[in-house]
């Protein structure tokens, strides 16, 4: 059955080609459930393969996780942020949590849009509190691309190198996630301990 999966992905990424990848990757990025696993290590086997170009895929990817986040940005921005302020107290949400969130970001919105990015369930939402905060868009572009560049190259890479081995996928999606987690922590804690000594 998973050898008729992975077929079946070869075939459809293949045949959507770049413009399948964009869409598919802004789609992942708003809330619509499109595993970006799915898109991008059939893609990397196929430039193994020598049947696609490896920057461009990690190029299209890229720009299609930050069209998605944008979407999401620009609604919260919009919509979400004069609701809120009117609304908000029926929903629970006080000016004063508003505020704080906003403190919160404009301190810590960069680390928090490049790490958030790397983290399932929150890299698909991370940019609503980003435009809720009204993050400056140039930030939160730049740290939307550099997260989603990370994470779209480390899948691609594990199709590069192993797509074609459904094995070795089952073997190493674990490890693999445990990496990211663990480079996410190590970032994470160099970011605490540099803020501390800025503070000092």
């Amino acid at each position: 059955m998973l050898h008729d999966l992975v077929s079946w992905l070869l075939e459809t990424v293949g045949a959507w080609g770049y413009t399948g990848i964009f869409i598919l990757m802004a789609m992942e990025s708003t809330v619509l459930p499109v595993p970006s696993e799915l898109v991008l290590i059939p893609a990397g086997y196929l430039a193994h393969q020598g049947e696609m170009n490896f920057a461009l895929i990690l190029l299209v990817s890229t720009l299609g996780s930050l069209a998605g986040a944008a979407f999401n940005y620009v609604l919260a921005l919009w919509l979400g942020r004069p609701f809120l302020e009117k609304y908000g107290k029926y929903f629970f949400v006080r000016p004063e949590l508003l505020r704080k969130t906003d403190e919160f970001f404009l301190k810590h919105g960069a680390i928090s849009t490049f790490t958030g990015r790397l983290v399932l369930g929150i890299r698909h939402l991370i940019s609503i509190p980003a435009g809720l905060t009204r993050m400056s868009f140039g930030k939160f572009s730049f740290y939307t691309c550099l997260g989603a560049a990370v994470w779209s190259l480390v899948l691609i890479l594990m199709g590069y190198f192993i797509g074609g081995n459904e094995q070795l996928i089952k073997d190493n999606v674990p490890f693999m996630t445990a990496a990211i987690l663990g480079s996410i922590a190590a970032i994470l804690a160099i970011y605490y301990f540099w803020q501390k000594r800025q503070k000092a």
